[in-house]
């Protein structure tokens, strides 16, 4: 089943003069998406009179074939532009190119597709986001500032398949070979607060003196927090995550989280639809666009 939210025109009226934008994300059950959404609705809101939006949202952050059925419902719909974070950063550009030759805009936010699959679809599909990479390295240096060299750490990916994903995981060993910790364990959980939980539990028995456990996302984060607990452990292991949704707010204020990264999901959907509806209005060129990315701990929190 698909979750396919419309905040389009109802009957009667009219949305000729006006652009329609497609917003499709990964899994609405994610917090970050949700905000996301609701970012992209106050938007459109305020912008009424310039474009209609369109909403949505699959039901599992690795359900590739939804979010590719949502491409080809909004290229049958004849949309100006979608504007999507994908499931996949390779699996999905196919589907990409069939809405850009259907002359449809195509603007990526969130997580970057793969430049050589795209290249192989002679497309030219802007990334409208942060950077991962340096994202990660910054929560991984500040996690480094509370441990001593020489102590042990594990990562928790997301989808490995995700650039977004990988270039966190990037940035963490990165940052735990600059400060001289080894990276015992690298596994995925898959974005997936209970996988985590799972996947989390097997590293605390694999490796019982492990310090810290860096997470690609917050919903993992939390997995791993609930694991450590379980385990009697966390007066031991410190965690770490990205994306500052709500729910790790009061345990990064507690100190049960250490620090997130806040890349902004209450904007990062309105500034790929800006550069859309400037492509789409103004025949601008497709740029990729930089967008904010900042550490978040208990001190920037209070």
């Amino acid at each position: 089943m698909l979750v396919s939210c419309s905040d389009a025109p109802q009957q009667g009226e009219s949305s000729v003069t006006r652009p329609m934008v497609a917003l499709i994300m990964k899994s609405l059950a994610n917090e970050f998406f949700v905000t996301m959404a609701d970012g992209a609705r106050a938007h459109q809101a305020e912008h009424a009179e310039r474009y209609d939006l369109i909403v949505n949202g699959i039901r599992n952050e690795t359900d590739l074939a939804q979010q590719v059925a949502l491409i080809d419902q909004m290229i049958a719909r004849g949309v100006d532009a979608i504007v999507i974070a994908p499931a996949d950063s390779r699996a999905i550009v196919p589907s990409l190119a069939r809405a850009a030759r259907a002359g449809i805009v195509v603007v990526n936010i969130d997580n970057r597709l793969d430049a050589n699959v795209v290249a192989e679809h002679e497309l030219r599909i802007p990334f409208v986001g942060p950077d991962n990479y340096s994202g990660a390295e910054m929560v991984g240096a500040y996690l480094a500032e509370h441990l001593q060299p020489g102590q042990k750490v594990a990562i928790l990916e997301g989808v490995t398949t995700a650039y977004n994903s990988q270039q966190r995981t990037n940035g963490f060993e990165q940052a735990m070979a600059d400060a001289g910790l080894p990276v015992v364990a690298s596994q995925s959980a898959q974005w997936d607060q209970t996988l985590a939980v799972t996947v989390a539990s097997g590293i605390l028995v694999q490796h019982p003196d492990i310090a810290a456990i860096l997470c690609a996302n917050d919903n993992m984060a939390l997995g791993a927090v609930a694991a450590i607990r379980q385990a009697g452990m966390s007066e031991q292991v410190d965690v770490v995550g990205f994306d500052n949704i709500s729910a790790v707010q009061d345990l990064v204020r507690e100190g049960r989280i250490l620090a997130t990264a806040d890349q902004h999901a209450d904007l990062l959907a309105v500034y790929g639809i800006e550069v859309a509806l400037d492509i789409v209005e103004n025949d601008a060129a497709a740029e990729d666009v930089s967008t904010p990315v900042d550490l978040v701990t208990a001190e920037t929190l209070d």
